[in-house]
């Protein structure tokens, strides 16, 4: 792990897109695996005012991105492909942009066919995560295994309370979501973790203090040699408390 300590959340955001941006500039036809939610959000800011000024050039980037909700279709507000389009593909012309399939109702199908869709563009180069308070990534949730591929999974309840803040009552939350496995998070070139926050730096810390286990799916980074993590204070209070820092 290469960690980078960020002022607050905008400095952090702002020295990950200039890695991301760095990572376009040397590999112009690279394959971005991409994040939803608050954590990535800065990131994308900073890609479109790198875009539009002329300083980054996604003409031939390709994007696959970690999870969407199950049945979710893509022009329902809360679903990833309109946060994706509000957020960043709107304003960046992308060669192409992928994200799971959602609404196919044979499952292993859907999965089957985003696995074989990342391994055909030849895999990911750069990898944005961010870190649920549970420890998850992607939606890979805690549990008794690590997931290898694209799966659909059960929504720990603790990650729908997390979302709940994005729709109008807990109760319109979806139970489940397709993810990308622990497994191919893991066989990106480069992965690139942004955390944010107080209620983060307890997962922070187990992820890459604490044992490798599928009870916090994030500690299976320990197991990649290209980890940089963008943290801000907050978000590296337990681990300095610890005096690792």
């Amino acid at each position: 792990m290469r960690l980078y300590q960020g002022k607050d959340y905008d400095d952090l955001s702002k020295k990950a897109a200039q890695i991301v941006a760095s990572e376009i500039f040397m590999h112009p036809k690279a394959v971005l695996g991409l994040a939803t939610g608050s954590s990535p959000e800065g990131i994308y800011r900073y890609l479109v005012k790198a875009q539009q000024e002329g300083t980054v050039d996604f003409s031939d980037v390709t994007s696959v991105n970690l999870d969407e909700y199950k049945g979710m279709f893509p022009d329902n507000e809360q679903s990833y492909h309109y946060f994706m389009e509000e957020n960043l593909f709107q304003h960046v012309p992308f060669k192409a942009s992928y994200l799971p399939n959602a609404v196919e109702e044979n499952e292993e199908k859907s999965c089957r066919e985003y696995d074989e869709l990342i391994e055909s563009l030849g895999g990911i180069d750069m990898q944005i995560l961010g870190i649920g308070a549970n420890g998850h990534i992607g939606f890979n949730e805690p549990g008794e295994v690590f997931e290898r591929g694209t799966h659909c999974v059960t929504l720990a309840e603790s990650t729908r309370q997390a979302n709940s803040r994005f729709f109008d009552s807990i109760d319109d939350v979806p139970t489940h979501a397709f993810s990308m496995g622990i497994g191919t998070i893991l066989s990106a070139k480069r992965i690139v973790l942004v955390v944010s926050g107080e209620n983060k730096a307890q997962a922070l810390y187990d992820a890459f203090y604490g044992p490798i286990t599928p009870k916090v799916p994030a500690s299976a980074l320990q197991l990649h040699g290209h980890v940089a993590v963008f943290a801000d204070k907050d978000a590296l209070s337990v681990i300095k408390e610890k005096g690792l820092l």
